[in-house]
């Protein structure tokens, strides 16, 4: 079997899984960069210090990133525990480090400014709904007209990450929005539709919109969707809301995934009195 139909057979036992189409594309190809690089040997005679050597000779020397390290560790791990007959000890490949950086965060102000700079209202109610509800970019995309209940001022988030189902509170003011938004474009399949109809709105155009509206609101640092999503977490915490609630809210599975926010929420550190204004 060459490595070709060992990628397409890793690739059916993750569609087989369940695991998303993203994660596949992933995984997928960081096999397959793995098995390339041992194209001479066959995938059933590598063990763990063949594993130390690709790492060393291909993600070092390239100084490929820590999270596509782990990236290829994780391809690893699932494509050898679906194997059988092989030297690979899985509990014994470890993980680097991780880097621990905190989330970016706007201020109220710079979100206003983002979301109001969009002339066309799709755009505009796009980003207001990341914000408002602290979506990840493929949750808002995949929407569609019946996940938002008005009547109860909620948004379903059906099988997010995790192939998890969520609910998040709407404001009135969102709710407005959205319908002005349905009465302009009548959406059919999803929420946001592209340039056809029934067809889901592009990664790429949503990542364009938020370019020109950061640009437009002369917002001078690199803010990708993920921020509003960080911003929309850390001002819940400034506001008061608890922990526990926000973690629920961004359908995080640990509460320590949530607990980075407590780092960048300024809501306690104004408070702090420095000695320097008792000299």
């Amino acid at each position: 079997m060459n490595t070709q139909q060992h990628v397409i057979q890793f690739s059916n036992y993750l569609k087989y899984r369940r695991y998303s189409s993203n994660t596949i594309k992933t995984y997928t190809e960081c096999l397959r960069v793995f098995l390339d690089f041992h194209a001479s040997e066959l995938p059933n005679e590598l063990n763990n210090s063949d594993i130390i050597r690709f790492n060393r000779e291909y993600i070092l020397a390239r100084n490929c990133s820590i999270s596509y390290q782990n990236q290829v560790i994780n391809a690893i791990k699932l494509f050898y525990r679906s194997a059988h007959g092989v030297r690979i000890e899985i509990d014994h490949i470890e993980r680097p480090r991780r880097e621990k950086r905190l989330p970016n965060v706007l201020s109220k102000e710079e979100v206003k400014r983002i979301i109001e700079s969009p002339v066309n209202l799709k755009h505009r109610v796009m980003l207001s709904l990341i914000y408002a509800c602290g979506l990840r970019r493929g949750e808002l995309l995949k929407l569609v007209p019946k996940s938002v209940h008005s009547d109860r001022n909620l948004l379903l988030i059906h099988q997010s990450k995790g192939k998890k189902d969520r609910v998040v509170p709407i404001s009135n003011r969102v709710i407005d929005m959205l319908r002005e938004y349905y009465k302009v474009y009548r959406p059919t399949t999803y929420l946001f539709e592209g340039q056809n109809k029934g067809e889901t709105y592009s990664e790429r155009s949503l990542q364009l919109v938020l370019s020109a509206a950061v640009k437009k609101a002369k917002i001078n640092k690199p803010v990708t969707l993920h921020w509003l999503r960080h911003s929309y977490a850390t001002h819940l915490l400034e506001s008061g809301t608890d922990l526990r609630y926000i973690q629920e809210l961004l359908g995080h599975s640990s509460s320590k995934t949530t607990e980075i926010y407590t780092h960048v929420s300024t809501r306690n550190l104004q408070q702090i009195r420095s000695p320097f204004d008792d000299l």
